[in-house]
This record gives C-alpha cells, structure tokens and sequence, in this order.
C-alpha cells in the first residue's frame, strides 16, 4: 500500500501530463497478451536481490508489452507514410526504447524481462539490449581526471561516442559495433565490441539516459541521447528503499561474484560484516545517492512511462504520458 507521502510525490499536481495506474488498473490493460515467460526464464532473466515473480509479469509487463507493440505499430506505418509522402525507399529504422532510474532499482531485471517478451511477439522481432555502462570511460581515464568517485555521473561517460552508436543504429546501419564493459573487473575492456545488426527494437539501458545538457545560446543542435528514442521508461522508487536494495545486494555480491580473485571489489569479501556495510553505505551516501538527486532523478518527468516500486520490488503504480 502506497504511503501519502508517496502518492502525493508521484501525482504532484492536478495539472500532470501523465495518467496514473494502480496495479490493479494496469494489470487490466493486458488484454489477451499472452503469458510467454516460464518460471524458470524468469529465473535467468532477474538479477541479483530482485525477486520479480510471474504474477509481476502478468499484471505489470504483459500491458507494457502490449502497449509496446501498439507503438512499434504505430511508429511503422508512420515511417511507411512518410516515405510514400517523400517517394523514397528507405531501409527499416530501429524502434528505441530508453530505460533509465537509480542504481539498485532493478534496471537490468526490466530490460531482460522486455526484450524477452518482445522478441516473442507473434512477429518476432529482433530485440537487442545494450547499457551505457561500455561507454564509460576506462578507469585510466577517470582515475587521470579525479573522476573514479564520479563513475557513473554524466561527465564520466563518452556520450560522443554514445551518441555516434544511436545515430549509427537510427540511420539503419548494419554492424554497428558498441564497447563492452565487465562488472567483474569494474572497467571496459579493451578492445572488447558487441555488434549490432540492424534490430527492430533496441533497448538502451542506463542511468542517465534521459539527462539533457544546456543549449547553446547561438541556436545550433546538440543532439541529447534521449533524441533517439522512441519510448522512454523510468524505474522509481523511494530512496530509503533504493539505499536498503543496494546495501543488500552490495553483501550478496560479497559471497558471490566478490570472491573471484579477479574481481575489482574482491578486497571486500575478506573484511568484516560491519566494515563492509560501512562501506555500502558510504557509497550509497556519498556517490550513488548524490548521483541519483542531482542527475537521475530530475530527469524522471522526461520519461513517457514512469515504474514506481514499493517494498519487495513490487510495482505499485504505473504513470503513463498523456498523448
């Protein structure tokens, strides 16, 4: 049950350009979508500390997935219109969808349990997924700039080269390549690529995804990431919540994946209980809770679709943008 202070903050005012959704509301927006997702996909797809279950799926992903495939639809036969209008033939372009929110606010369960459902629409798209973590600036460079507390803030991505792989993927280009990055050593790796070939949807996955930069004043055109898409989402939550889900996955980490002598963060499975919870504190506080107020969060109102998460990572409620 949402508290008054949360349904106050996600209605605002009675001016809104969103509609709001209760989870019974939205669930009855289904349709006849069918369920395609076993419990056992489910199980690959969530990650680490997120316990999404079917009965999610079914009342809050079935309706976007169909929602989704309503604006694919849509945003087709208008390119075809728009093509006929200019008498020209151009080649397919890719359907983006934006995903931005917190860290810790289960981003990467979304977009595994999206691509999932689209590619298994009767029309059998080609759904690709990519994060914005591969453009990142290597840790040489962050380190060199002081900028190793700052990871993951606007300024320590190359949104150049960002921008030139969503300009690449929108004006239909075959093999577009993209860095890959490994959360296991923390850095992007060298010379890694991930190709990209043409897909009907892709899926862009980030923090600060939807973030702007300020205008020039002599009028010329600074492309923002959120240019390319056609479909925005917002995962929110509170932030008591949002700290609670990163301290929790920060000490599962340390009896998981921290234990790889490879791992960047392996010296914090050999430190005490209480020392490795002042530390997930100290970067909750100190740099993901900063990131998020200053840089995160005010982008939310940017997003056609707005998920808000109450305990156990349930969504509660659904914002959709008014057309």
């Amino acid at each position: 049950m949402l508290s008054p202070e949360a349904i106050a903050r996600l209605r605002g005012s009675e001016a809104t350009p969103y509609r709001t959704f209760d989870r019974a509301e939205w669930s009855n927006l289904r349709g006849e979508t069918p369920l395609t997702l076993t419990a056992e996909d489910l199980a690959r797809l969530r990650s680490l500390n997120d316990p999404i279950q079917l009965d999610e799926v079914v009342d809050i992903y079935l309706p976007l997935s169909r929602l989704l495939s309503m604006y694919v639809e849509a945003t087709q036969n208008l390119f075809h219109v728009t093509s006929r209008f200019l008498g020209v033939r151009d080649g397919k372009v890719p359907f983006v969808i934006g995903l931005a929110g917190s860290v810790a606010a289960g981003k990467s369960t979304t977009a595994r349990v999206l691509r999932a459902l689209m590619s298994r629409w009767a029309s059998s798209p080609k759904v690709d997924l990519i994060t914005t973590d591969g453009f990142l600036y290597p840790n040489a460079v962050l380190e060199r700039e002081g900028l190793m507390r700052r990871k993951g803030f606007p300024e320590s991505y190359d949104i150049p080269a960002l921008l030139k792989f969503l300009s690449d993927i929108k004006a239909g280009k075959a093999h577009v390549e993209a860095p890959v990055y490994s959360h296991l050593v923390y850095d992007v790796v060298p010379g890694g690529k991930v190709t990209i070939d043409r897909p009907d949807i892709l899926i862009l996955e980030g923090l600060n995804v939807l973030q702007t930069t300020k205008l020039p004043r002599d009028g010329n055109a600074v492309p923002f990431v959120s240019d390319f898409f056609d479909f925005s989402i917002y995962l929110d939550s509170e932030e008591p919540l949002l700290h609670q889900w990163y301290v929790e996955r920060f000490m599962s980490l340390r009896e998981t994946a921290f234990r790889d002598p490879q791992s960047y963060f392996h010296r914090y499975s050999k430190i005490s209980t209480d020392e490795a919870l002042t530390i997930a504190n100290d970067l909750w506080n100190n740099i993901n809770l900063v990131n998020l107020r200053e840089t995160i969060f005010p982008t939310r109102p940017r997003a056609h679709l707005i998920l808000y998460k109450g305990k156990s990572h349930r969504i509660e409620q659904v914002r959709l943008r008014k057309l």
